[in-house]
C-alpha cells in the first residue's frame, strides 16, 4: 500500500536537516496505511499522443480477463455462424424432396438419402448452449473490466487532485471537478470496454462473408456491394457529432456546478429569498443542455438509419440474384436462406457501428476534459532533496515576505513582512478586514509560496521541507471550521485515526465540547450532517479545535477560531488553552479582547506589513491605529450577532 507522497518510513536526503540515528523518531507523512487498492497503472503523460493512446496503460493491466473476455465473445460468434450452414444443409438435405440422378458411367439410378432432420436439430441446440456459456463468461469478464477501470480513472483523479495546490482549487468550480469525475469517466470507459467488444461483434461480418464466399462468390459480392457506403456515412456522422458531444460534456459540468454551489449555499440563498433566481440560472444551464442533446439527437437521426438501412439494400439484391440462380437450377434453395441469415447477422454490427461512432465522439470530449486535468501539475510541491521535519522545536520567522494571490502582476497582500515567533510563545495577529492575516498562516503551512523572502521553521526554509512533515507540525482552526459526514468521534480523530476514545474525550474536554456531545442524540457516535451543519457555529468551532488539539501539534494557528462560540463558552475553552499552549509556539489571528488576551504579545498588521509591536496595553497606549482596529472588529461583531438573531426569530 501506498502512504501520500511515498514518504513513509525515510528521510530525503538534504543539507538543512542532519539525519537522525533514531529512525523510531522519522516522521511518518499518513496517520495509518491506505486501505485501498491503487490504480494498476496511469494515464501516459504523453500529450502528444491520442487520447486512446494515452489511456491505453489502464486497459493493458486488466488485459487478461479482457482478453478472455473478447475470445470467448469471438468463440461464440463462430459458434452463431455455424447454424446458418446447418440450416441451409438441413432444408437442402433433410426437407427438400431429391428426384433420382442416373449415373453417368453406368447409367444406373442413383437415389438421395436424406439426412435424419434430428441429426441437425441436435447439432444446432448444442452450438446454442455452447454460444450461452461461452456468452456469459464473456459479458462477467467485460463488465469487471469496465468496472475495474472505472475504479482506476476514478482513483487517478483522485489522487491527483489530492496533489493539486490551493491555487488550482481557487479558480476551478467544484462542479466541473465532479462532473469529469463522473459522467466523463464513465463516458472513455464505456467507450474503452464496449468499443472492442462491438469490434468483435462486427468481425462476424468477415466470417459470415467468408461462409457466403464459400457457398457462392458472385452472390457474396452482391450482398456486400452496399458496405463500403456504410463505411462513408460512418465517418461522416463522426466528423459532425465530435463538437456537439464536446458541447454536451462540457454544459452537464456546468449544471453540475449550479447544483453543488446551490446544495452547499442553501442557507445563502434561502436567507436572501432567491430561490427563483436560482431555479432561473438552473433552467437557463439545463436549456443549453438540451439544445445539445437535441442537436445530437438530430444528427443521430440523420445518418443512423442510413447506416442500419444500407444493408437491407443488401437483402433485396441478394432476393434477385439469388433468386433468379434458384430458379435456374444453379443454387439450391437453402443456399438463399443461409445467404438471408448470415445478413441479418451482419445488420447488428452495422447497427452498433452508428452506436461506437457516437460513444468514440463522446468519450474523445470526455477524455479532453479528464486530461485537462490530469495534465496540470500542482505549483506546490516537494523539491528535490527535501527532507522531513522530523521533531520540531516551534521556532518561526517570516523574513521580508513579499506575497500576492494571483501572480507577480497582482497587488501585493504582504509587502517586507517579518515576525518571529519563539518557542514555546504566544502571539497575537491583529488587523482590519482583509488587510492579510490568514495569509500568514497559509503561508506558514505552505498552501502558497512566498513571492519574495522566505518563511522559515527551526531555522529551514519551508520550502526545503516535505510538505506532510511540515503541515503535521502546524495544527491550523479556521473560523469557519469543516466537519465531515461521519460521526463526532471520528471527526475528532481525523487527523490521528488510531487515537483511543479517551484521547478523543480528552480533547474535546479542553476544546469545551465534550458537554454537548453528550447531551447528543449518539453521543461521540453521532453523525453529523453536510459539514456539520446539523450542529451550531460554535459547536463546529469547538469539535475542530479539539481535532487540532488531538493531533498535538507543536505550532498552533488559531484563526479566528472562537468567533462564533459565545463568551461564557469562549471563557471556558481559553482556560483549557493557556494550559494546552505552554510549551507550544501559537499564532492566535483574533479580532475579540478575550482571544488577544492569550497572548504574550500583539503584532498589529497594516498596509502588509508589521507596524506596531508589544503588549495589548503598550499598542492601547501608543498606537491609535491598533485602537481603532479593535472597534472595527467590536461593531463587526455586534452586526452578526444581531443577524444571527433575526435568523433565529
Amino acid at each position: 500500500m501506498k502512504t501520500p507522497l511515498g514518504l513513509a518510513g525515510r528521510r530525503h536526503p538534504g543539507p538543512s536537516v542532519p539525519p537522525s540515528d533514531d529512525t523510531t523518531s522519522r516522521f511518518v507523512p499518513a496517520p495509518e496505511p491506505a486501505l485501498y487498492d491503487a490504480p494498476h497503472a496511469t494515464i501516459d503523460p504523453d500529450r502528444s499522443k491520442t487520447w486512446l493512446r494515452r489511456a491505453l496503460p489502464i486497459l493493458r493491466s486488466h488485459k487478461k480477463i479482457f482478453i478472455i473476455s473478447l475470445v470467448l465473445s469471438f468463440v461464440g460468434l463462430v459458434l452463431q455462424v455455424q447454424i446458418p450452414k446447418l440450416l441451409s444443409d438441413a432444408i437442402d438435405n433433410s426437407l427438400t424432396p431429391h428426384k433420382p440422378t442416373r449415373n453417368p458411367v453406368t447409367h444406373a439410378l442413383v437415389y438421395f438419402h436424406p439426412v435424419p432432420l434430428h441429426i441437425y436439430v441436435w447439432w444446432i441446440a448444442g452450438l446454442g448452449l455452447a454460444g450461452l456459456v461461452s456468452g456469459y463468461v464473456s459479458r462477467l469478464y467485460l463488465f469487471q473490466t469496465a468496472y475495474r477501470i472505472e475504479y482506476d480513472l476514478r482513483n487517478i483523479i483522485y489522487e491527483h487532485l489530492t496533489r493539486m495546490s490551493f491555487p488550482f482549487y481557487d479558480r476551478v468550480q467544484s462542479g466541473q471537478l465532479i462532473s469529469r469525475a463522473n459522467s466523463d469517466i464513465r463516458s472513455v470507459q464505456m467507450y474503452m470496454t464496449f468499443a472492442p467488444m462491438i469490434l468483435v461483434q462486427c468481425s462476424i461480418a468477415v466470417v459470415a462473408f467468408g461462409f457466403m464466399l464459400w457457398i457462392n462468390v458472385p452472390l457474396a459480392f452482391v450482398a456486400m456491394i452496399t458496405m463500403p457506403f456504410v463505411y462513408l456515412t460512418g465517418v461522416k456522422m463522426r466528423q459532425s457529432m465530435f463538437p456537439v458531444s464536446w458541447i454536451i460534456q462540457a454544459r452537464l459540468a456546468e449544471v453540475a456546478t449550479i447544483v453543488d454551489e446551490n446544495i452547499n449555499g442553501v442557507r445563502v440563498v434561502k436567507s436572501f429569498a432567491a430561490e427563483q433566481q436560482q431555479l432561473r440560472s438552473l433552467a437557463t444551464a439545463a436549456e443549453r443542455v438540451r439544445w445539445g442533446y437535441v442537436k445530437d439527437a438530430d444528427l443521430r437521426a440523420r445518418w443512423t438509419p442510413t447506416i442500419q438501412n444500407l444493408p437491407q439494400l443488401g437483402l433485396a439484391l441478394v432476393l434477385l440474384v439469388g433468386g433468379d440462380l434458384v430458379i435456374h437450377g444453379h443454387l439450391q434453395l437453402g443456399a438463399i436462406v443461409a445467404f438471408y441469415s448470415y445478413l441479418l447477422m451482419m445488420q447488428a454490427p452495422f447497427m452498433m457501428l452508428g452506436m461506437i461512432i457516437m460513444m468514440g465522439q463522446r468519450a474523445a470530449a470526455s477524455a479532453d476534459r479528464i486530461y485537462e486535468i490530469l495534465d496540470e501539475q500542482p505549483t506546490i510541491v516537494d523539491r528535490p532533496g527535501a527532507v522531513d521535519l522530523v521533531s520540531a522545536q516551534g521556532d518561526v520567522n517570516f523574513a521580508a515576505v513579499d506575497f500576492a494571490y494571483g501572480g507577480d502582476d497582482a497587488p501585493l497582500v504582504l509587502s517586507d513582512f517579518d515576525l518571529h515567533l519563539s518557542p514555546g510563545e504566544t502571539v497575537a495577529l491583529v488587523g482590519r478586514t482583509g488587510v492579510g492575516k490568514s495569509t500568514v498562516a497559509r503561508l506558514l503551512t505552505r498552501f502558497y509560496d512566498v513571492t519574495a523572502g522566505s518563511v522559515q521553521v527551526d531555522g529551514h526554509d519551508v520550502r526545503d521541507l516535505t510538505l506532510a512533515s511540515l503541515r503535521s507540525h502546524v495544527g491550523i482552526v479556521l473560523d469557519e471550521p469543516f466537519l465531515f459526514s461521519i460521526s463526532v468521534r471520528d471527526n475528532i480523530a481525523y487527523g490521528r485515526p488510531t487515537a483511543s476514545i479517551v484521547e478523543i474525550e480528552a480533547a474535546a474536554r479542553a476544546a469545551g465540547a465534550d458537554e454537548f456531545i453528550r447531551e447528543l442524540a449518539d453521543g461521540y457516535e453521532t453523525v453529523v450532517g453536510e459539514r456539520g451543519y446539523t450542529l451550531s457555529g460554535g459547536q463546529r468551532q469547538r469539535i475542530a479545535i479539539a481535532r487540532t488539539l488531538l493531533v498535538n501539534p507543536p505550532i498552533l494557528v488559531l484563526d479566528d477560531a472562537t468567533s462564533a462560540i459565545d463568551v461564557q463558552v469562549e471563557q471556558q475553552i481559553h482556560e483549557s488553552l493557556r494550559v494546552l499552549m505552554e510549551g507550544r509556539t501559537t499564532l492566535i489571528i483574533a479580532h475579540r479582547l478575550s482571544t488577544i488576551s492569550l497572548a504574550d504579545r500583539v503584532v498589529l498588521l497594516d498596509g502588509g506589513r508589521i507596524v506596531a509591536d508589544g503588549t495589548h496595553t503598550e499598542l492601547l497606549a501608543s498606537t491609535p491605529l491598533y485602537a481603532e482596529v479593535l472597534a472595527q472588529a467590536e461593531e463587526l461583531e455586534d452586526e452578526a450577532a444581531e443577524t444571527d438573531e433575526v435568523e433565529v426569530h
